[in-house]
């Protein structure tokens, strides 16, 4: 019989993690598949140790998925996913982040995929805002001065089940499966680009994706295999808006291969300035908000090209060429 295991890395998100637990145990479970549940908690110093003790010593009177949990002291993401993926034995290992509650046919639609797509590698569905109404009006805005990306993860890629490659879109980490043999191919997450605790950095998930499909994996969007994204009220604020655009721009310059080398491109001076002079000049709040942030990404792409500048400046013999 196949067997999946579902991989949850968490950092002192005690509550959140119980929820998480609570919606795997929720979703119905193909009969033909063994389903097991993985946690790396990762230097927690909450009560995440006493619930996953609580949960292991009582799941089976419960009828609750099987788990294991290991702890990884060292802070980082990318550390607790290079612990716990050598560890796994199963035939598809899924990924599930600790502030998700998955979808109630979650677990059939990972099932359902690997059976139906046998010439696919890598998987991934969609990422939904858990809206629950108290949110402000302005996360819903379509409009020209709408704020993009949310600071609610989502990707979405539509209803139709197809491949994707670098050109269409790359998906993150947060719902993702991958068959077992494949991630020892693609090897460890990068240390230096994960989150560690709670911080805004991260865009390790992006790499390893990358370093799949250079390698030759074949990446499947399966739209019916669905999480739920924990809308966290502190990330709608103006000042997290603008640190997670500097953040998640600076982290994804070193994506893009035409930037190796390059120092900051010149456009760059005039765009900040032009986006600085209209949330200056803004009528409104919807404006401000949205210059505001595109200038805080601006900032974060100069961040992110000196940053990979500086990197490229201390291998030996190179001279990097500005544009």
């Amino acid at each position: 019989m196949p067997r999946l295991t579902v991989l949850i890395c968490t950092h002192n998100r005690g509550d959140l993690l119980a929820k998480a637990l609570a919606s795997l145990n929720a979703a119905t479970r193909p009969p033909d598949w063994e389903v097991d549940i993985l946690v790396a908690a990762n230097a927690c110093g909450d009560n995440t140790h006493a619930l996953l003790d609580e949960y292991r010593d009582h799941f089976a009177m419960r009828g609750d998925l099987p788990l294991a949990w290991l702890a990884e002291p060292a802070p980082g993401k990318s550390n607790a996913l290079n612990t716990a993926l050598p560890r796994v034995d199963s035939d598809i290992v899924a990924f599930v982040d600790d502030d998700h509650r998955v979808d109630a046919d979650y677990i059939q639609a990972v099932c359902r995929a690997a059976a139906s797509y046998p010439e696919a590698d890598l998987f991934c569905g969609r990422i939904l805002p858990d809206w629950d109404g108290s949110e402000p009006a302005w996360v819903h805005d379509t409009g020209p001065y709408r704020i993009y990306p949310l600071p609610v993860p989502r990707f979405d890629q539509g209803s139709i089940a197809r491949e994707l490659t670098p050109d269409v879109a790359v998906p993150g980490g947060g719902n993702l499966f991958v068959r077992t043999g494949w991630s020892a191919k693609i090897g460890p997450f990068a240390t230096d680009m994960g989150p560690t605790g709670h911080d805004l950095g991260g865009a390790e998930d992006l790499d390893w994706v990358l370093r799949a499909l250079r390698l030759g994996a074949h990446l499947r969007y399966v739209p019916d295999m669905v999480q739920y994204h924990y809308v966290d009220a502190s990330r709608l604020t103006l000042g997290y808006l603008m640190k997670k655009a500097y953040k998640r721009t600076a982290s994804t310059v070193r994506f893009e291969p035409h930037n190796a080398g390059s120092c900051v491109p010149r456009y760059l001076y005039r765009k900040i300035a032009g986006y600085g002079i209209k949330a200056c000049t803004a009528i409104g709040k919807s404006r401000r908000r949205f210059y505001l942030v595109r200038a805080a990404a601006t900032l974060g792409e100069f961040a992110g090209h000196w940053q990979l500048r500086r990197s490229v400046l201390q291998e030996p013999g190179s001279k990097p060429a500005c544009r």
